[in-house]
């Protein structure tokens, strides 16, 4: 019997490497639409630019795990073979409807299907508990899941489109403004104060945004925050004269230079928050099955809560889901 969750751990693996495939194709047009539609950049080198930033985002991205073991319910709740029925249900839905969706030619968000999918899950199985235990109610599912941290995040991916929307029709509107008329001339004037405004943006969003909650940011982390002003500032001194001096040198558009290194952040940032949708859950298999077979304890009574202790790093793992992604 104990067989069983070794196959179900292969079989966690295998719908792992399924749904890096079918979730990269359907999240590679958030992160690579806005480049190719803006014709500055061949394919290829589009391609090759966000591949990298995949890349590096995935092997640095293991501080956003804690969302599959801990995030949606409370582990130390549920025995090992229920964490394990959860995962599986968890991973084949997954799959099944990223596949749906990108079959009708729909986009959908990977970060709203894993939590939702996690909290179903997690739902049923604790009304199966309940269900069993005559001194519990129905009021007793709280003690299972995670409710707060769950609102949390689902009302955090709710104001995240509030807020890109706004900000993103704002930026759209003063861009307008500034160079829908007479561009060559404007942007003789303004381009290379525009490229400096947005290559500082787009650097403080790669180093506090994209690599925020990853073992990388913290070796940097209390220069940026005690320092964050000076950082901006520099940053936005040094674009500044790179973006005139590329204009003047090179005869070409900064823009060029921004659509890129924005792809790159975008492709990083995507990678390093993102990549939890589609290999955490069977990485919190993988540490729920190591911690058991080293228990001796069997599945139906093995308490699950090592869960709730910070995710291991797993380097070569997160190194494989790159180059998979890439």
């Amino acid at each position: 019997m104990d067989n069983i969750y070794l196959l179900m751990i292969v079989a966690l693996a295998a719908l792992a490497i399924a749904d890096l495939v079918v979730g990269v194709s359907n999240d590679a047009v958030n992160f690579l639409n806005s480049a190719i539609g803006s014709k500055a950049l061949s394919f290829r080198t589009i391609l090759i630019i966000a591949s990298l930033g995949i890349f590096i985002g995935a092997v640095f991205s293991s501080g956003m795990m804690e969302v599959a073991r801990k995030g949606i319910f409370v582990p130390g709740e549920f025995y090992f073979d229920e964490i394990m029925i959860i995962f599986m249900a968890v991973m084949i839905t997954d799959i099944l409807l990223l596949d749906f969706f990108n079959t009708i030619g729909l986009p959908t968000s990977t970060t709203v299907s894993i939590v939702f999918e996690l909290l179903g899950a997690a739902v049923i199985m604790a009304l199966i508990k309940i269900g069993h235990n005559d001194a519990e109610s129905i009021s007793a599912i709280t003690k299972y899941i995670n409710t707060e941290k769950a609102i949390e995040i689902i009302i955090g991916i709710l104001v995240s489109v509030a807020i890109a929307f706004t900000v993103g029709a704002i930026v759209q509107y003063l861009s307008r403004l500034v160079f829908t008329f007479h561009v060559e001339k404007k942007m003789k004037y303004f381009g290379a104060i525009f490229g400096g405004i947005a290559l500082t943006c787009i650097t403080y969003f790669i180093l506090v945004k994209g690599l925020k909650g990853t073992p990388f940011y913290s070796s940097f982390k209390d220069i940026i925050e005690s320092d964050t002003w000076m950082l901006i500032t520099g940053s936005f001194i040094f674009w500044t004269i790179f973006s005139q001096l590329f204009m003047t040198i090179f005869k070409k558009n900064i823009l060029i230079i921004v659509i890129a290194v924005g792809t790159f952040s975008l492709a990083l940032a995507f990678a390093g928050n993102d990549l939890v949708n589609f290999i955490g859950v069977p990485m919190a298999a993988y540490h729920s099955y190591m911690d058991w077979s080293a228990s001796g304890v069997a599945a139906s009574e093995y308490s699950m809560h090592s869960l709730a202790e910070k995710v291991p790093a797993e380097p070569m793992l997160l190194f494989i889901a790159g180059g998979v992604m890439v």
